[in-house]
């Protein structure tokens, strides 16, 4: 019995290679196992090269592995790339009329268009009885495989169903299988992206208008939410740019409809002066950052940890702001509901720090919906002596909306006095400053209550690997490959700094190794910032691909010698 498949399935842009990553992690799913699927693909609609790599195992999967032992290629591109990681056992299975393989992998071919043209289907159809040689190299439950292709397909699936049985078929009478996976006897969980978990996560906290302009790797949350607008009850609007975007936004948090926004670097940095203005006018509103390779537009398909610095000193001027970074699908749905709480809790900017390995990858997810609701906020009676800006021994002035009876609502983007009046007189400017930054105190002594960090691994270790965002995934599974004893410490709010949890681990440990991906160690650098901690031994990754846990395995041990 296998306990774990690691697959990759390659091709052109265009010819349904995510798709086809997706649905065979469906299945996998739908056999009670924890499956991951990674997703890389370039920027372009037609043509290049795309792969998924997709990783099942009865245990917890954090994340993909670069090795596998089976690569499933629709053109010859993905054997030529992709050969090279194959275990010494692999296989590799192709279309016999697009591709020829003479490699070092046993070669599994199969004439999959050969299929699609006996039963008069599109090229693209030929996926499916790819699906269902995999089914069959794996002793996966053909009934299972029809359930998700029926689900998916709907009206199309005759065809595909006939050719997944095609498929299965002829692997059945010519090759031998890689081996049974062990299957799980429970139902399903769900099987999420970071950006649906973090769709989901606002909605279950209150969601009612989201505002958005597509730019990759926040665009899916634009079209999951979209697509589901009326289901969730929500308000969903693309506008022309992202300045727009905000300012909606902004706009729709006065009137009284929980909001959020999402882009990537580019667009967020657009978005800057309206971050200040939501700490200035007292809005709430929450902002999804979701990182790509940079800088400028970058590598626009691809992932980076490079924004840190940037969105923890987002918006000009002093001004509280609270900044989460979930590492995993179950983080992006509980912390962005969280995120939204906050921000209405506190009448605040609440930036939510994802990329796009987090954002796009596909991970079997435990959440419970009944973990989460709305929380109360500080609202006002209404009445004519009503003051937005009223100054409260902790800084929150009560809420009113447009329409409160007999409450004038007047926000103001100047300094402005209690009443929402523009003001430059000194002393009040002060008062008004410190107002808005005793919030701070009141988030802090908030946050000690929720979980702002995670500790995994050993608690006596004198190894420390500190980290935060989507290399956790990677971090955990590499832990499992050490020879020696690690404690892993997973930041989860880089603002503000968790000190009082941080502090705790530093000093008890002989070796610290901070673990992310950029080429400047930027949370090492707030570390030090925070806690006066140097860590002065780093393991960087900025060539916009996710860390292979094999890889940082052998860099950690490396690092120690």
């Amino acid at each position: 019995m296998l306990d774990e498949v690691s697959l990759l399935v390659g091709g052109k842009a265009g010819e349904g290679v995510r798709s086809t990553g997706y649905i065979i992690g469906r299945i996998l799913n739908r056999h009670g196992l924890n499956v991951f699927i990674r997703d890389d693909y370039q920027s372009l609609i037609q043509g290049g090269h795309n792969f998924s790599q997709i990783r099942s195992s009865s245990k917890e999967t954090w994340s993909h592995y670069e090795k596998v032992d089976l690569i499933a290629a629709l053109d010859q591109k993905t054997i030529d790339l992709h050969e090279k990681e194959l275990v010494s056992n692999g296989r590799v299975l192709f279309d016999s009329e697009e591709v020829k393989y003479c490699g070092s992998g046993k070669a599994l071919s199969i004439p999959l268009l050969k299929m699609v043209e006996e039963i008069k289907g599109l090229k693209i159809m030929r996926n499916s009885a790819l699906i269902g040689v995999v089914a069959y190299l794996y002793g996966l439950d053909l009934t299972k495989v029809n359930a998700v292709l029926t689900k998916i397909y709907r009206e199309k699936a005759p065809k595909n169903l006939a050719l997944a049985k095609k498929g299965y078929e002829y692997a059945e009478k010519n090759f031998d299988r890689i081996g049974e996976i062990k299957r799980i006897d429970r139902l399903p969980k769900p099987l999420l992206t970071g950006n649906q978990a973090i769709a989901l996560g606002a909605v279950k906290a209150g969601l009612k208008v989201y505002i958005a302009y597509p730019m990759t790797p926040s665009t899916s949350i634009l079209h999951y939410l979209a697509g589901h607008q009326d289901k969730l009850g929500l308000t969903v609007v693309q506008p022309e740019n992202e300045i727009a975007v905000i300012i909606m936004a902004l706009g729709a948090s006065y009137a009284g409809a929980r909001s959020m926004v999402a882009s990537s670097g580019g667009g967020f940095a657009l978005m800057q002066e309206a971050i200040s203005m939501s700490g200035m006018t007292e809005v709430p509103l929450v902002i999804v950052e979701c990182q790509r390779g940079g800088p400028s537009t970058g590598v626009a398909t691809y992932t980076s940890q490079a924004d840190l610095k940037f969105v923890v000193n987002a918006g000009h001027g002093d001004f509280p702001k609270v900044v989460v970074a979930p590492g995993d699908t179950e983080e992006a749905f509980y912390k962005t509901a969280e995120a939204l709480n906050l921000a209405w809790k506190y009448q605040i900017p609440v930036i939510v720090l994802s990329d796009k390995h987090l954002s796009e990858s596909y991970k079997t997810t435990s959440i419970d919906e009944n973990n989460v609701s709305k929380e109360e906020v500080k609202m006002a009676n209404g009445g004519g002596g009503y003051k937005r800006y009223e100054l409260t021994e902790d800084g929150i002035s009560p809420l009113a909306f447009p329409g409160t009876p007999e409450a004038v609502i007047k926000v103001n983007s100047y300094e402005h006095n209690p009443s929402g009046y523009a003001i430059d007189e000194p002393e009040l400017i002060n008062k008004m400053q410190e107002k808005r930054l005793r919030k701070y105190a009141q988030i802090a002594a908030d946050l000690r209550s929720r979980e702002t960090v995670k500790i995994y691994g050993e608690k006596d270790a004198d190894n420390l690997i500190v980290s935060w965002g989507s290399a956790k995934g990677a971090v955990l599974e590499a832990m499992k490959l050490l020879k020696r004893k690690f404690k892993f410490l997973h930041v989860i709010y880089p603002k503000p700094f968790p000190v009082w949890e941080v502090e705790k681990h530093l000093d008890k440990v002989k070796n610290v190794i901070s673990v992310e991906c950029n080429s400047t160690g930027q949370f090492a650098s707030l570390l030090r910032e925070e806690t006066g901690f140097l860590v002065n031994k780093k393991i960087l990754k900025y060539d916009s691909r996710p860390f292979d846990p094999e890889d940082l395995a052998n860099r950690i041990e490396r690092v120690l010698e």
